[in-house]
């Protein structure tokens, strides 16, 4: 008896020290490090809509709590052209540049392939819940890693990394190479779909998701503007001759019948604030779904917000249309951060949001004010210039592309021939100069000999890969966009598209801001200080010491 007792004890003990280590943590000396990292990319967002609103911003929204319980680096600028999408995503991740990451637009002219590249493509994978070319991507066009693939390798690939955006290019290419999944929304059918890169089969999570046909749920809700329609005072009147009729060739302005749209058409959710809201919701589930931010193994979820760059190419950034967008926004990631601070707890995750570009007026909007302006149609002037250059060369087609700003040769033709590449460049740029919209034609190759301002000649270079790029370098007027009529663009070196917001929330984060220059480069590599990781394989950003403090 007395054995057994004595036995009880000692197991008792046993017991006791047990449940003793174990209530201490694994690794007393850890680093320490947020369980969850959120990125917020929000596509098409100029610096200035952070102030522009600031009055109808709500205290408990998204925006007001980073401007006022976080940091701000308040004139933070992309250094390269052209300011478009994907190069945005891919250097705000890599913390480097197209000329090294060679994500040198949303689609290039590959010079050794001899044709266009969408920058994501990918026709070794399939599509994973959509068929066709839809789902057919991947992030293997970048070269170099992101911060979130130095995540994964810290952590023995410990951590979880998450790309949701409703651009696929907004997904996978933050996520980077090794990520857990990307996925991205197929208008055809309202879902959220991925490719065989990262699954053979959609996880159940999605599929529920999926299933609930969110976008039907909000077009039957139309869209009506958030407040009364008179207390837009930041934004034009109501449907004007220069927006695009987005939203169908018989709106009229607001409201919106969206109704129209339910089990019909998934694509023009898009257009709508109820995308970002849909977003929002992919990202829940996901959190929830992948226990992202649940254990002691820092996740990071890289959320971009597609739907103010579908609303701003259309109707322009002074438009009712926008306001109400980020209004409805600002409410969308309260709503977030207040999901957030439940789930993974205050203080114990780091959200930091920036934009992959801004914007450009709409032209006639900018005439209307007196501002000079306008368009150029590079389309129509390659068409032209091959006919003109076929008078003069004897050769059809000289100019294969006219992407990203850029000419592009046809050099088959020319190599295969007697014709003198530098007389074409010569003609190509005396030609580009005549027209009144261009400041300036650069032959690339003699960039360096070229007088050009020094921001403007850093950020042409930052943009160059030679297999991904053109042979001339095209500078419009400030305010002159190359598109039609109606709607705005971006791309160009200009503060209106190349200023953009930088907000820092969360874990280790203090209150404050500052104006001197940051740049999107900076991101990742500040991000590495914080989780003490390796910076991106490609990363020529510096840390933003007043974040890390």
């Amino acid at each position: 008896m007395r054995k057994i007792f004595i036995l009880a004890i000692l197991s008792g003990v046993v017991v006791i020290s047990f449940s003793q280590t174990k209530s201490i943590p694994l690794n007393a000396n850890a680093i320490q490090r947020p369980k969850l990292v959120v990125g917020i990319v929000v596509d098409q967002m100029r610096w200035d809509f952070l102030y522009r609103y600031y009055e109808r911003y709500a205290v408990t929204g998204g925006f007001k709590r980073f401007l006022t319980q976080g940091y701000s680096c308040e004139n933070t600028l992309i250094p390269y052209t052209p300011t478009v999408t994907a190069c945005g995503h891919t250097t705000i991740y890599t913390g480097s540049v197209p000329s090294i990451h060679g994500v040198t637009g949303n689609a290039w002219y590959d010079n050794l392939l001899k044709r266009t590249v969408y920058c994501t493509e990918d026709n070794t994978v399939k599509a994973v819940g959509a068929t066709g070319a839809v789902g057919e991507m991947s992030p293997r066009n970048m070269l170099v890693t992101t911060i979130c693939d130095e995540l994964r390798l810290a952590s023995n690939f410990g951590s979880k990394v998450i790309g949701v955006a409703f651009k696929d290019r907004g997904g996978i290419l933050p996520a980077g190479h090794s990520a857990n999944a990307a996925y991205w929304y197929n208008g055809s059918t309202g879902d959220w779909i991925t490719s065989t890169y990262y699954m053979n089969e959609l996880p159940a999570w999605v599929k529920d998701f999926n299933a609930k046909k969110l976008s039907d749920k909000y077009y039957k809700q139309n869209w009506k503007t958030l407040y009364p329609i008179g207390t837009y005072l930041q934004s034009t009147t109501d449907e004007k001759g220069y927006e695009v009729k987005s939203l169908g060739a018989d709106a009229k302005g607001f409201p919106y019948d969206l109704e129209k749209f339910v089990g019909k058409n998934y694509g023009a959710i898009a257009s709508t604030p109820y995308g970002n809201s849909i977003t929002a919701e992919m990202a829940k589930a996901a959190i929830e779904a992948e226990r992202l931010g649940a254990d002691n193994v820092t996740d990071i979820l890289a959320v971009s917000f597609s739907s103010p760059d579908y609303v701003g190419h259309a109707f322009g950034p002074n438009s009712i249309e926008i306001e109400d967008t980020y209004l409805r926004l600002d409410k969308d990631l309260g709503d977030f951060f207040t999901y957030l601070d439940t789930k993974i707890g205050k203080g114990e995750y780091l959200v930091f949001l920036s934009a992959d570009h801004g914007v450009s007026h709409i032209p006639d909007f900018l005439k209307e004010n007196r501002i000079p302006a306008g368009t150029i149609n590079s389309g129509e002037i390659m068409s032209r210039f091959n006919i003109q250059l076929k008078e003069k060369f004897g050769k059809d087609r000289l100019i294969v592309s006219m992407f990203n700003y850029q000419v592009h040769l046809n050099h088959p033709v020319i190599d295969s021939s007697t014709l003198n590449e530098n007389a074409i460049k010569k003609w190509i740029i005396d030609s580009l100069k005549g027209i009144e919209s261009v400041v300036q034609a650069i032959d690339l190759q003699q960039l360096g000999n070229i007088p050009l301002n020094v921001t403007i000649k850093t950020m042409i270079e930052n943009g160059y890969f030679p297999r991904r790029c053109g042979d001339i370098q095209i500078i419009f007027r400030p305010q002159f966009i190359d598109g039609g009529f109606t709607g705005t663009t971006h791309g160009s070196w200009n503060p209106y598209d190349a200023h953009i917001p930088l907000l820092w929330y969360g874990w280790n984060i203090l209150p404050g801001k500052t104006h001197r220059e940051t740049y999107m480069t900076d991101i990742a590599p500040t991000l590495a200080a914080i989780l003490k990781i390796q910076a991106p394989s490609g990363s020529v950003g510096k840390v933003i010491e007043e974040v890390v403090r």
